[in-house]
């Protein structure tokens, strides 16, 4: 176990304080168990220079031996500190470490040591960040799917989900526009996909699982959030709800333009606003598993009162999901329930920018792991041009984090 102390001071204490003062630590990294072994080797692990020494290249780094027990009560070997500027000499003599154990050095004269740790590699590297990538020039694709199914109610009722008050927006156009109003920022032409699924569509009554909004099949871009807003009210007046709630449709159409560019320069994400239990979750999980692969995410918003735990499932944060026996590659999927978001003092605002908030929240992780896998670096950000006027001056970010290898 490797162990950091708790409190950082920029002061220098005086002699006196540090003999009057134990010095606390914190765990900042546990290794796997070694089993039916004298001569453990552990694997390589990454942790962040933050949680190792906070930039104190000098901050003591306490390291504690175990013998792993199977009831818990594993036994204490020994002891020894170093910090992240011995450990940067890498392989060495300087880095083969005496484990020493307090208690029997004090009762043992001859006692020396109870073994050594050698440290076999050290590496230092940048950890690329989300705000890299966007600002190298990756754009994010914003493609939403609303459902159309009957379960939703009459949409001439107030006690429809998709009621068009004069007064307020319904639950699908906060959630649309909450989530929206932030992920637009990210796309440069503000050209937004919008499809509907459940519906039967005019003039023959076919359901359809994959229509535009904006009854352009060949474009079912609209122009900005208040573009598919007005689609979006359209598609309520001229379409009839029906059903099942399948997703896969949706979900295959965004993979698809998701698959026709993968180098870095494009990441698709799909929001899914849904109010019932999925009925096509075997076709769901094998598009989504299937998706986990490509520069995609997808965000599901639960509303109204039923049960979700479909979406929690497909959300993968617990166990990630399978199809066919194929595990998909990342977490792509992000589920928040709509009810846990409403505001009971009417707040809309408050209510509305943490759903936003939380929603997005695994989304620069999600892009970064699928850049990562597929060893695609950031490019550098554009150069200002020579004729560009005086910018006021604005505070540097701070630099990519970095992640050590032990």
């Amino acid at each position: 176990m490797f162990w950091v102390p708790t409190e950082m001071s920029t002061q220098v204490p005086s002699r006196e304080a540090v003999r009057g003062r134990t010095r606390r630590f914190t765990i900042c990294h546990k290794t796997e168990v070694m089993k039916n072994t004298l001569n453990p080797v552990w694997q390589t692990f990454s942790i962040p220079v933050r949680a190792l020494c906070n930039g104190d290249y000098d901050r003591t780094i306490k390291v504690e031996v175990y013998d792993w027990d199977r009831d818990g009560s594993h036994d204490f070997i020994g002891e020894f500190t170093t910090s992240y500027r011995e450990l940067a000499r890498g392989q060495s003599q300087f880095n083969i470490y005496e484990v020493i154990n307090p208690k029997k050095k004090m009762k043992k004269k001859k006692y020396v040591n109870s073994g050594t740790v050698t440290l076999l590699s050290f590496a230092v590297e940048s950890e690329c960040t989300f705000l890299d990538y966007i600002k190298g020039g990756t754009q994010i694709n914003f493609t939403v799917a609303i459902d159309f199914t009957a379960s939703n109610g009459n949409p001439s009722q107030s006690t429809s989900l998709h009621y068009m008050s004069p007064y307020q927006l319904n639950a699908y156009a906060l959630a649309l526009t909450a989530v929206g109003e932030i992920i637009q920022h990210y796309d440069s032409d503000k050209m937004f996909p919008a499809l509907g699924f459940g519906a039967k569509l005019p003039p023959d009554g076919r359901v359809s699982h994959e229509f535009p909004l904006n009854g352009n099949q060949e474009n079912p871009s609209c122009c900005g959030i208040d573009g598919i807003l007005e689609a979006y009210h359209h598609s309520l007046r001229t379409v009839q709800l029906y059903g099942p709630t399948n997703f896969a449709p949706v979900v295959t159409h965004v993979a698809r333009n998701a698959a026709a560019v993968q180098d870095g320069s494009q990441y698709s994400v799909l929001l899914i606003i849904t109010d019932g239990v999925i009925s096509d979750m075997a076709q769901t999980k094998e598009a989504i598993v299937n998706a986990a692969k490509l520069p995609m995410s997808i965000i599901i918003i639960g509303v109204g009162q039923a049960e979700f735990d479909a979406m929690v499932e497909l959300d993968g944060d617990d166990v990630r999901i399978s199809s066919r026996g194929k595990l998909a590659e990342r977490d792509i999927v992000q589920f928040v329930p709509f009810r846990d978001y409403v505001d009971r003092t009417g707040n809309h605002v408050l209510s509305m920018a943490r759903l936003a908030r939380d929603v997005l929240a695994e989304i620069p992780d999600q892009l970064v792991s699928y850049m990562k896998a597929q060893g695609i670096r950031p490019r550098p950000p554009p150069a200002a041009p020579a004729h560009s006027p005086p910018q006021s001056p604005v505070r540097t970010p701070p630099a990519s984090p970095l992640h050590t290898h032990i």
